[in-house]
């Protein structure tokens, strides 16, 4: 199967397309022509190294089953800045798409560009977030086009759903729409033991950093753990808000900036906890916090607000704090109270990892994946 995967807002190594997805087709034996703004810094530069931590019973050699990636490099849009970006995007689809058997986009902005019905495969939209709700905490769209917008998202759903095939990072999602669509989950691979605690005293962060992401908490957490002699460890790219805050936090503050996925997560292992201090907003309320799951299965202990999802998997496994919207001293007194009872520490990150193996991750969600894209190809 020729799967065509396209994306012109998300980052090239976006961990759902391109460490989960696209490696797992690429498992599967299928080829990949991937279309993405692959000149970002940081971009990949091959598709075949196995995730560290992962054993290799989950990882067949693709190399040896005729799979292949081919990669079109285009602009990325971010902000205001879109429409060189789509134009590029249209041309790029026109050219690879009608000889692919399945086309994938991970983007609402390209439903405006796909080619005709009759150029193209059979085409899957992954839907990644409530895009209507997610408007709402854009900075860069002015306020009062943020209703208007949000109504066109919705009527370009429905419009989506009655001609393409969806697949949804949620099952929360599934409200939003008249059918039930598959769920492909933010799931991680779960490494067969979990990290020990390490040196030096620290808490992580990694996803992307905006202020209802808890950027402007997470700095005043640094400030607040700086006299115990504990740093804050932010792992991600930042929008401009988020990266105001970050530099006038100075050297309380240590930003990574962006780290592909495999390699942010080795970063988390050994820390006192992992940090997911999102704010009370629509669009996180039907979701599960990916960064919750990944602290879970490098054993790290999780201290997260209370999003419903997130409050039922880390009460329920017991392997972390819960702390309300804002509070930065709960937050702090979570971490403290981690950093004086070591053994309270390795019992979460045991507990987490625990539940994150049974849960199996990311390898159990690829099967599911990949043959429900085969049956659409079939079809």
């Amino acid at each position: 199967m020729h799967v065509v995967v396209c994306t012109v807002v998300h980052h090239p190594a976006d961990a759902r397309i391109y460490y989960r997805q696209i490696r797992a087709l690429l498992e599967a034996g299928h080829q990949v022509t991937y279309i993405a703004p692959l000149g970002e810094s940081g971009a990949p530069l091959s598709c075949w190294q196995k995730p560290a931590g992962v054993p290799d019973k989950n990882h067949d050699h693709p190399e040896r089953s005729g799979a292949s990636v081919t990669t079109v490099t285009i602009p990325r849009a971010a902000g205001r800045r879109r429409l060189g970006a789509l134009r590029a995007a249209k041309a790029a689809l026109a050219e690879h798409a009608p000889s692919a058997d399945l086309l994938l986009v991970h983007d609402p902005e390209l439903l405006l560009v796909l080619p005709p019905r009759r150029k193209r495969p059979p085409t899957v939209w992954d839907v990644h977030e409530d895009t209507a709700a997610a408007l709402t905490t854009k900075a860069w769209l002015p306020g009062f086009l943020r209703p208007v917008a949000a109504g066109g998202v919705v009527f370009a759903e429905r419009l989506a759903e009655r001609r393409l095939h969806l697949i949804l990072a949620e099952h929360g999602y599934n409200t939003r729409f008249r059918g039930t669509h598959p769920v492909v989950p933010n799931t991680s691979y779960v490494p067969q033991t979990a990290a020990p605690p390490g040196a030096p005293r620290r808490v992580v962060y990694v996803g992307h950093l905006s202020p209802d992401r808890g950027s402007a908490e997470m700095v005043a957490l640094a400030r607040s753990l700086a006299p115990h002699g504990i740093a804050v460890e932010l792992i991600g790219p930042a929008d401009a808000q988020a990266r105001a805050h970050i530099e006038a936090a100075g050297d309380l503050v240590h930003w990574h900036g962006f780290v592909p996925n495999e390699q942010a997560l080795q970063l988390t292992e050994g820390a006192l906890a992992g940090l997911s201090l999102l704010h009370d907003e629509a669009n996180f309320r039907p979701s599960m916090p990916t960064k919750v799951f990944e602290y879970m299965a490098r054993g790290v202990p999780v201290i997260t607000t209370p999003l419903p999802l997130a409050v039922d998997l880390v009460r329920g496994s017991e392997c972390g704090f819960v702390v309300p919207f804002g509070d930065v001293q709960a937050a702090s007194d979570a971490v403290l109270t981690l950093d004086r009872d070591p053994d309270l520490r390795v019992k979460m990150g045991l507990r987490g990892h625990d539940a994150a193996l049974r849960a199996q991750g990311w390898p159990a969600d690829a099967r599911a994946f990949v043959a429900q894209l085969e049956s659409w190809a079939r079809a």
